[in-house]
């Protein structure tokens, strides 16, 4: 079995994962089976379309299921970082080039959250602001190999 690693996530993100899972396991699945049920109804499930696509569209809600039961189980809830300085679960607006772009660093479930673009601690530039504070300039290396310099103009936690 594969090793499952921490998601880490906001309380809100961690929310509405729940929400979602209780959604797909109650109401959605029940809409799913009730739509199977009808198409089995018609008779020849050889040529039917709609049974065919309820049985797939079942399959995905189950995959989805099993996600999302797997990450909540390996959720850690992120402790809010102090005012001013960058961590998981940091809003962050990052000058870069004369730019200025705020995202928010962490795992793309904490999206679910929040409407801000998400970096990864784990990218180059998320690695280099990770544990900088609000006026520092950090450096990265592109994936390309060029250096990158960028400041940090702004960062509290995600509201």
């Amino acid at each position: 079995m594969a090793e499952e690693k921490i998601i880490l996530l906001t309380k809100e993100a961690y929310d509405k994962l729940k929400e979602e899972l209780a959604h797909r396991e109650g109401e959605y699945r029940d809409e799913i089976t009730e739509r199977i049920a009808a198409a089995r109804a018609e008779g020849d499930l050889s040529e039917n379309g709609g049974y065919q696509a309820a049985r797939e569209e079942q399959g995905k809600n189950e995959g989805r299921i099993n996600e999302l039961i797997v990450k909540l189980r390996n959720a850690k809830i992120l402790e809010a970082p102090e005012e001013g300085l960058v961590g998981n679960g940091s809003v962050v607006t990052l000058d870069l080039a004369g730019r200025e772009m705020t995202y928010v660093l962490g795992s793309r479930d904490i999206a679910v959250a929040t409407d801000y673009d998400v970096i990864s601690p784990e990218s180059p530039i998320g690695a280099a602001i990770i544990g900088a504070k609000a006026g520092d300039t950090v450096s990265y290396s592109a994936p390309n190999g060029r250096q990158i310099s960028v400041t940090i103009k702004d960062s509290h936690p995600l509201a």
